[in-house]
């Protein structure tokens, strides 16, 4: 409530909280990262630039790397036989999960930051700086390694190690034993300055990269599939049938090339800078996770058609098909289409970290200084010249294969969160705004005024009092009693269990997920914690379709957009997916990550958390605060 303070300025009474303390782990703020720009903010906004065409060639191209060109045959020999549609499927499905879910919160919360950002106004600051915080280890590594993979398809393209240029060919420095790659890090530093021109045109260019390696995928589909017919499909007419492995096969290789999938949330990193989000952003993220998908199919479709699985080369699967049947020549179509892929999906990895960092900086997390946006260019270039010299820097001295599982810690996490926040904003959105302390001043410091004809403390109270609760007896420098009706309390219980119940279901995926990766385990002790976990994750899903969704949902941030289909059965199944494939990931990734968020922790706990510009805020309701800033605009006019 808001009430007179002892200086006389503008308090909290009953209804409102500080965010100091412990409190600033749960502190969140408003929908949009300059939602008080015009309340005294000072950051300068993205250009928005981009269409949906644009948004689909970020998508594509930042998802298809070289994988599909690799991973099929891998999988295909170990796991899944000719039933490798079905695990590109069942992978595409699950990714589609993710993928509604980001296209709800980029809709509704259309600012840089992507997973950060949603988490940030959905679970608190703790919680959305561990995610931004991973989503650098993800896009700084991720971007070393694409790096690193492209020398290798270069020199297949050249015609082996010895026929490439001198400065492009790896070499060891001498007493070191570090094996160094310039070709890599010069492709950063190219990327680098593509992104540095401006969103437009760096989305320009990897259309043109993108097209290209759709090209090569459908000469694979065309040619493959004419050399398909006219010998019979002979990968299918196998004595171990379609399912080789069996079904376990087909899932267990639709856990590996999930990871195929991962890249469209490099669009709703742009969200700031798409000139009709509400619309353009489902799209670039549906078609994009479509077109992959279709793509995927076809090609595995041929290639295990081509040759019987267990004759594929598990290094290059496309490359040897084709040879089998005397194109040798499709090599070098086949490798371009690798090479502009890796060159594609780098530029995917490289363009979020920049807006992550900037995103990260608006709130005080991070120095201002990652938050500077070019007045030219319209891209925060300080940001991207700095996260081109980080990646350039570990492509060019370290091999960071060994470290390729943390990327997808960072992303998994991030997926979950994107879940967890269309859960919290359907059934218990946040109904409260903080006021940063730059208002708060100007408030106390315009109520404050000799001027007699000026609005007073109380006048101020009382005007919030009698509009928003309809009440008059305000009580001098007291703070004001409201007394909840019958709707108000049922209101409030009903949010109370929605989230306990939101609680207890990721309790008990934790339990599920703990449960069916600990394989070392007694028989009995996991099929008992099997059973309590999905429980709770049963009895959660039947609770939250019963008590019905909050009404306030409807105006929740940017109203028009798209909105998540089958909720709650919908996010909870991505974060069930997604949970096991984290918790999956082994002991030794789960040990290099604890390190890097170690290390995050201890950044957020020494600098973040006494820098956010939520320091010291307070929260009102949202339509006392609404008021409040109505006020302050008052005085200033």
């Amino acid at each position: 409530m808001i009430v007179k303070d002892e200086n006389g300025g503008v308090g909290v009474g009953v209804g409102g909280r500080s965010s100091s303390g412990f409190g600033s782990f749960i502190r969140r703020k408003q929908v949009d990262s300059v939602q008080f720009k015009a309340h005294g903010g000072h950051h300068h906004q993205l250009a928005r630039k981009l269409s949906a065409v644009d948004l689909v060639a970020i998508g594509v191209g930042s998802t298809i790397g070289a994988g599909v060109y690799i991973l099929i045959g891998t999988v295909a020999r170990e796991h899944a036989g000719p039933a490798l549609v079905m695990s590109l499927l069942i992978a595409g499905i699950a990714a589609a999960l993710s993928a509604f879910c980001y296209a709800e919160l980029a809709c509704r919360c259309p600012s840089a930051g992507s997973a950060y950002h949603y988490a940030y106004i959905c679970l608190g600051e703790g919680v959305a700086w561990l995610v931004g915080w991973g989503l650098i280890l993800e896009y700084t590594i991720g971007g070393s390694a694409v790096a690193r993979g492209i020398t290798p398809n270069l020199a297949l393209f050249f015609g082996g190690w010895d026929n490439l240029p001198f400065f492009l060919t790896r070499q060891t420095l001498p007493g070191l034993g570090v094996v160094v790659d310039p070709c890599a890090a010069a492709l950063i530093v190219i990327v680098t300055l593509l992104l540095c021109l401006g969103i437009k045109e760096s989305s320009m260019a990897q259309s043109i990269v993108t097209t290209i390696n759709v090209c090569a995928m459908l000469f694979v589909i065309i040619v493959g599939g004419y050399l398909g017919f006219k010998s019979g499909w002979i990968g299918y007419e196998l004595p171990s049938g379609y399912f080789p492995y069996g079904v376990n096969g087909v899932f267990a290789g639709s856990a590996i090339v999930f990871f195929s999938y991962i890249g469209f949330d490099a669009v709703s990193s742009t969200a700031e800078e798409v000139k009709n989000p509400q619309r353009d952003l489902p799209l670039g993220i549906s078609i994009a996770l479509c077109l992959c998908c279709i793509l995927y199919m076809l090609v595995s479709a041929v290639i295990v058609g081509l040759v019987p699985y267990y004759r594929l080369d598990p290094d290059t699967p496309i490359s040897s098909a084709f040879s089998s049947y005397g194109m040798k020549w499709a090599v070098y179509v086949i490798t371009t289409g690798a090479v502009t892929a890796l060159f594609s999906s780098l530029m995917g990895s490289l363009l979020p970290q920049p807006r992550t960092f900037m995103a990260m900086a608006r709130d005080g997390l991070l120095p201002s200084f990652f938050s500077d946006i070019n007045k030219h260019t319209q891209v925060p270039l300080k940001s991207t010249i700095l996260t081109g010299v980080l990646a350039a820097t570990l492509a060019f001295f370290m091999d960071v294969s060994q470290l390729a599982g943390m990327v997808s810690v960072g992303t998994l996490l991030a997926f979950t969160t994107v879940a967890v926040s269309v859960l919290i904003i359907r059934y218990v959105p946040p109904n409260e705004i903080p006021i940063p302390t730059s208002i708060q001043k100007s408030i106390d410091r315009h109520s404050c005024g000799d001027d007699e004809d000026r609005a007073s403390p109380i006048d101020t109270a009382s005007y919030c009092d009698n509009h928003l609760y309809g009440k008059s007896e305000a009580l001098l420098g007291q703070p004001l009693i409201i007394k909840e009706t019958k709707e108000e309390q049922k209101e409030k219980s009903r949010r109370k269990l929605a989230a306990w119940t939101i609680a207890l279901l990721c309790l008990g995926i934790l339990i599920v997920a703990f449960a069916a990766s600990a394989n070392r385990c007694p028989s009995i002790l996991r099929f008992t914690s099997c059973g309590v976990g999905g429980i709770l994750f049963l009895c959660s899903v039947i609770v939250l379709t019963c008590i019905g969704q909050d009404d306030a949902r409807h105006s929740f941030g940017h109203t028009g957009g798209f909105v998540c289909p089958f909720v709650p059965f919908l996010p909870a199944a991505c974060i069930l997916i997604n949970t096991y494939l984290l918790i999956d990931l082994g002991v030794a990734t789960w040990l290099r990550v604890s390190v890097w968020l170690l290390i995050g922790v201890f950044i957020y706990l020494f600098y973040g958390r006494t820098h956010s510009s939520l320091l010291n805020a307070i929260y009102v309701p949202s339509a006392c605060a609404n008021e409040i800033l109505g006020i302050r605009e008052e005085h200033l006019a």
